[in-house]
């Protein structure tokens, strides 16, 4: 089947994923990439042999080819080669998680032990504790000693960089240190976000897709949005297609965009995965009641 020039790899790749193509010709790297996204294609069949990937230069060209070789060796033996290298070839996507809380199913009653922590700090972003608990669920399935490849530690996978700016060591939180830390850095994302999305819930999506990527992928996305004329106060088919748009080349070298490449998929299911367990929890899980303060009286 021929295609046209419009598609890049990526995309003819969820095509054969998805069963609107039998299959498609990739870089063995790209495909090994993208079997973890896509578990049910078969990136096993090699139609050519083995190849380095490389940088060509002209013969005439030692200077440039020097500079090349020095900057290599430089980025081999540099913090952002072993994490870059991580991503993408030894751990490109955590495995994925359950719905619920092992503590939530065994009770029936309770999402996690830490649900009155997250009662608490739920108050300060004004969210349903259900929603902040499926939220911590998609980080760290309530795990305090969780530990991702990037970095992130704790409840809510707090970096070193965020965690030091309130005032905590990620490595060392405890679950309360996790929960605040995580929170401010919500409401910090949120009080950016109210300028430009008045609806709450909307706007949540919004909160969640920059938690999970980076404030500046979502702000590329919603400043495509605004740019092929489409509604950049809404998330679904909206802001967040332009996100899933950003492995596109036509989109991530667009003038408009400050923060290139970005695989969109991943925040885009976050978001859709954390509320999908949200109005799971609310089917089971009441919400937080106030405390009514009352008068005691003696029965007349």
């Amino acid at each position: 089947m021929e295609v046209s020039g419009d598609n890049y790899t990526e995309q003819l790749i969820e095509k054969v994923a998805d069963g609107e193509i039998n299959y498609t010709i990739a870089d063995e790297n790209v495909a090994l990439i993208n079997q973890t996204y896509y578990p049910n294609i078969d990136v096993q069949t090699a139609i050519s042999l083995p190849q380095r990937i490389a940088w060509a230069t002209r013969k005439n060209a030692p200077v440039l080819l020097n500079e090349l070789n020095n900057w290599i060796k430089t980025k081999k033996n540099s913090p952002e080669y072993t994490f870059i290298f991580n991503k993408y070839f030894k751990n490109p996507k955590a495995v994925e998680r359950r719905m619920e809380s092992d503590f939530f199913s065994l009770t029936g009653d309770k999402i996690s032990v830490y649900d009155d922590l997250i009662k608490h700090y739920s108050k300060s972003i004004d969210w349903d504790w259900r929603l902040l608990a499926s939220m911590i669920c998609q980080e760290s399935r309530f795990d305090p000693a969780a530990q991702s490849w990037t970095g992130a530690y704790g409840l809510m996978q707090i970096i070193p960089a965020t965690s030091l700016r309130y005032g905590i060591d990620s490595i060392s939180a405890t679950p309360e240190q996790s929960l605040r830390a995580g929170t401010a850095y919500l409401m910090r994302i949120d009080n950016y976000w109210k300028d430009y999305v008045k609806d709450k819930d909307e706007r949540i999506k919004f909160v969640l897709a920059s938690y999970n990527v980076g404030l500046g992928h979502v702000i590329d996305a919603r400043t495509l949005t605004i740019k092929y004329n489409r509604k950049p106060y809404l998330w679904d088919n909206h802001v967040a297609y332009f996100l899933l748009q950003k492995t596109n080349p036509k989109f991530y070298t667009d003038p408009v965009v400050k923060f290139g490449y970005c695989r969109g998929e991943q925040p885009c299911n976050y978001v859709k995965e954390i509320l999908s367990r949200y109005d799971h929890y609310k089917d089971f899980i009441e919400p937080e009641r106030e405390q009514t303060s009352v008068i005691a009286r003696a029965g007349i």
